[in-house]
């Protein structure tokens, strides 16, 4: 695909959930329709409870201009036929609405686990060997690979549209950009704690970090970036906290939004985090103004 209509596509701002899947589907609806109606173009929905393709489907089918990327979809939960198909199928039904975004998982998710750059290489071989004996849809839907580490990236530069980094910092956007150049797309995800009060703040933002530091993927590249066994330990470093996430007022986040986009973002996926575990739509309504 046209990687600067996949550009257009996604838009500048998006919004990323996993706590959507957590809601019963009326309830779902009802969020994604008003997560729509606050002027979001984009909505990446995680594969942690609801699978990746009907969760995409029941977003798609409860909006009516809303993109719907799957952030992200496993490679190991299904062959490369299925993701394939499923791919053609929603893209088609929903013209220029779709986005696959697809991932290695973790070691500790799946059994059997290994080679992960190997793996999605010859996974990637597996879907553009498929034959989809329908009509191709019209966009083709975007491929984009959850990448943070430079041969993954280079992966996503060369064979897909791009990449959706997840965890990641200021730093890692600028050293993605550098390590694909300036044409492929890159749509990190920012968590987003919006409360200028420090200790509540971090506090949320810990909880939400602490399952990610014990994931390799995620801690390697994180020492990568310069942070040590001291930032990772007790749920993260006040430096690691809010290298990552970006907490405050609405302009203290709008700002961070835009360092991202300053370092070479094309698309800023924003994550609500709270600490009752919602879904974050009175965050998404007063971020809404400042960064449409």
């Amino acid at each position: 695909m046209d990687r600067e209509a996949v550009r257009a596509q996604l838009g500048r701002i998006g919004v990323w959930s996993s706590t959507l899947g957590r809601l019963g589907a009326d309830d779902e609806r009802k969020a994604v329709a008003e997560i729509e109606r606050l002027g979001y173009r984009m909505l990446w929905l995680t594969e942690t409870v609801k699978e990746a393709f009907a969760h995409a489907s029941l977003a798609l089918a409860a909006s009516r201009h809303l993109v719907v990327g799957t952030g992200i979809a496993s490679i190991w939960s299904r062959l490369p036929s299925a993701m394939a198909s499923g791919t053609q199928v929603l893209a088609d039904a929903y013209p220029g609405r779709f986005a696959l975004g697809i991932g290695v998982s973790h070691a500790s998710y799946v059994r059997g686990y290994a080679r992960p750059l190997s793996a999605m290489r010859d996974y990637l071989d597996g879907m553009d060997a498929v034959t989809y004996n329908a009509p191709d849809p019209q966009p083709p839907a975007p491929r984009l690979l959850a990448a943070l580490r430079p041969k993954m990236l280079e992966l996503a530069a060369t064979r897909a549209d791009g990449a959706v980094p997840y965890l990641g910092t200021v730093e890692h956007t600028a050293f993605a950009r550098e390590v694909m150049g300036a044409g492929p797309v890159l749509a990190p995800e920012l968590a987003v704690v919006l409360d200028p009060d420090p200790t509540t703040a971090r506090t949320a933002a810990r909880g939400h970090l602490r399952i990610y530091l014990d994931l390799p993927n995620y801690t390697n590249n994180l020492r990568a970036l310069g942070f040590d066994d001291t930032d990772l330990a007790d749920g993260g470093s006040d430096r690691l906290v809010d290298a990552i996430v970006a907490w405050g007022d609405v302009d203290a986040i709008a700002e961070r939004v835009h360092a991202h986009f300053d370092a070479g973002a094309d698309h800023v996926a924003i994550q609500p985090i709270s600490a009752d575990g919602g879904v974050g739509i009175d965050t998404l309504a007063k971020l809404a103004p400042v960064l449409s």
